[in-house]
């Protein structure tokens, strides 16, 4: 836990008690604050009183008096409405922060690296911190992904903090200094969030707002507001580093066809790397030999670092290969967006989809379809999924994951992939898509102890 004695004796108020608030909480604690924390959901505060933590109404307290203000970044404040506890705050001169500035303040010695972007955030950033601790450094990762920022480990000072930021945290972290950033991709997300597209951009882009002096601006430039962007910071002075999946880079980093080049020079080649497949895996690593590049680490180094990473649990996560089948765990593929990132790297798939469905279902998806052996239809989809799929793929109704799993491994045959991409939120039948990834594994293991499928 990262403590933050620089506000003991002050009145700190939290709000938003999940992940990262309760975290706060308990830093702000340990560090000798006063503490007024409060969630809007009754059952956050239920659970935040059972720990003891104790409840202040902030819609009711006023503003004057406190010092701070730490507000949970999943809680709107600006669009689509004002929330009124953030809007007493700024009037009374308390623009609000979250944890990560407060890390920030916390250890101004070390070293911070940032990764945003729509998609590939995760990945990138466990990828980079993989290659920063097999190059020698004391590595931390968090943010969005996973650790709460106050949860993270108290590194010595030249330590690392690998940190995924997403667009609201972005918005509330004045004193982060960067001493690299990546921003991997844009496209359409959160709009509502942030009054349209234009918000959503504008709010990525003070990603570099933060930079260090000096420090790289590693853009990924294979969509056009990226593009603009990284045109327009280097003409404004900054150290732009380009990034890209799609061609190759006279000067940057690249991977057109799988082999990553910088400034135009073949470094390794990912192809053979299982759990780095397909070009959007090829832009993260790029990412991340980028940033590592700019943090120092030698190039050999990060390439030999790449071939052993570990891979990001259900995010196209060979779980294991039996009878020559391989079984891939991509559950966070939530939506068709992302379980096209999937079935473009495999040939052949017994594609297991369904949940509840997202607004466009899986349409989007049919040039894709040529490559299902079969679907498998699991959830509350299944009709929809059924109709979209009928005369165009062979499909059939599981309901359960049980059940498809049991039926692919029944049906596939030696270099089939056996993909669990279910382009679908998960809470029909899980609690979560690590849970639905969870119980995938665990049935492909069953299967994988037999020594055979059924």
């Amino acid at each position: 836990m990262i403590t933050v004695p620089f506000l003991a004796g002050k009145t700190v108020a939290v709000m938003g008690l999940g992940k990262s608030g309760t975290a706060t909480v308990r830093a702000l604690l340990a560090g000798g604050a006063r503490v007024l924390a409060w969630d809007d959901g009754e059952a956050a505060r239920r659970a935040a009183a059972a720990e003891g933590i104790a409840l202040v109404d902030l819609h009711a307290h006023a503003a004057e008096g406190i010092d701070l203000l730490v507000w949970s970044p999943g809680i709107p404040h600006t669009f689509p409405t004002v929330h009124p506890v953030a809007a007493k705050a700024r009037a009374a001169g308390l623009p609000p922060v979250c944890d990560v500035d407060l890390l920030a303040r916390a250890r101004p010695e070390a070293r911070f690296l940032a990764v945003t972007g729509t998609n590939g955030k995760s990945t990138t950033t466990t990828l980079l911190a993989h290659v920063l601790a097999a190059a020698g450094h004391q590595v931390a990762a968090g943010g969005n992904l996973g650790t709460a920022a106050l949860a993270m480990p108290d590194l010595e000072a030249d330590g690392r903090y690998v940190l995924e930021l997403s667009s609201y945290q972005l918005e509330l972290v004045p004193h982060l200094r960067l001493a690299a950033g990546v921003m991997l991709n844009i496209t359409p997300d959160h709009l509502g969030r942030h009054g349209g597209m234009d918000g959503y951009v504008a709010a990525k882009r003070t990603l570099f707002d933060r930079l260090a002096p000096g420090a790289a601006a590693v853009i990924g430039i294979d969509d056009a507001p990226s593009a603009a962007m990284a045109e327009d910071l280097e003409a404004k002075g900054l150290r732009v580093v380009r990034i890209s999946a799609e061609r190759a880079l006279a000067a940057g980093v690249s991977a057109p066809e799988g082999v990553l080049l910088e400034d135009g020079v073949a470094v390794c080649d990912l192809r053979p790397i299982a759990r780095l497949p397909g070009r959007h895996n090829w832009q993260n690593a790029c990412a991340a030999y980028a940033m590592a590049r700019a943090d120092g680490v030698p190039a050999e180094a990060i390439a030999a670092a790449l071939a052993t990473y570990p891979g990001l649990a259900h995010r196209q996560e060979l779980v294991a290969t039996v009878d020559g089948v391989a079984y891939v765990n991509d559950s966070k593929a939530t939506n068709a967006d992302a379980a096209e990132k999937a079935l473009v790297c495999y040939e052949r798939i017994r594609w297991i989809i369904g949940g509840q469905a997202k607004e466009g279902g899986i349409a989007p998806l049919e040039p894709y379809f040529p490559r299902i052996a079969r679907a498998y239809l699991i959830g509350e989809a299944a009709p929809l999924f059924a109709a979209t799929l009928a005369g165009k793929a062979d499909f059939v109704p599981c309901g359960t994951l049980e059940t498809a799993v049991a039926r692919a491994a029944a049906d596939a045959r030696p270099g089939e992939v056996v993909l669990l991409s279910p382009a679908c939120a998960s809470w029909d039948q899980f609690k979560s898509f690590e849970h639905r990834g969870e119980v995938f594994r665990q049935l492909v293991l069953g299967l994988a102890q037999r020594g055979a499928a059924p």
